[in-house]
């Protein structure tokens, strides 16, 4: 099995759904070999691919691999999963798809910081660092990880819903016109 081969049938599957290779590997695994493919990608909001996506992608890779002669006739498990928080931050993309997220910086020069990402542009990120603004070069980041937050701030999530065009203000109007709309639809079911 040759990486490139692999490489070349499963990009352009990718593609397809939206996906992007983010990395490739090829194990042994006693007779067989693993397949272990990390993918990424915008997602419909802009901050990386859905389950469903990659569920959806990892069949079809599957399906190409098995039609295709990159794997040759050696029998191996495929793995498809995301980039996950473990691993680094290292293209402008990982940021802008991680903004909102706490994550842990070690500069060039040995120091560390932890800051939330604002927005990340082509040169340097704006992170929030204790509640003030700090700008960092690409160029200076040594290692960046994102933290794994289990009780996430409230107004993040807000500001994640902003982002999907919903009006958090309009949330209790809306959940009230929708209870309408409920309450309609058992008063026709009830007529008919």
């Amino acid at each position: 099995m040759k990486d490139q081969a692999i490489e070349a049938v499963v990009a352009p599957v990718l593609e397809e759904f939206g996906l992007e290779l983010d990395a490739l590997e090829v194990v042994p695994a006693g007779k067989r070999r693993v397949v272990r493919i990390v993918v990424d990608g915008d997602g419909p909001k802009g901050r990386g691919p859905l389950l469903d996506d990659i569920a959806a992608a990892s069949q079809a890779v599957s399906a190409a691999l098995d039609t295709s002669d990159a794997v040759g006739q050696a029998a191996y498990t495929l793995e498809v999963s995301s980039r996950g928080v473990s691993r680094p931050l290292t293209e402008e993309k990982h940021w802008r798809r991680n903004r909102s997220r706490l994550v842990k910086v070690t500069l060039a020069d040995g120091s560390e910081l932890t800051g939330r990402i604002v927005a990340a542009g082509p040169e340097v990120v704006r992170l929030d660092v204790d509640g003030g603004p700090r700008e960092v070069a690409y160029a200076e980041v040594a290692k960046a990880l994102v933290q794994v937050e289990l009780n996430r701030r409230l107004d993040d999530e807000l500001d994640d819903a902003e982002d999907a065009g919903d009006d958090a203000d309009d949330g209790d109007e809306a959940d009230e016109d929708d209870e309408q709309d409920d309450e309609q639809d058992e008063d026709e079911e009830e007529v008919r």
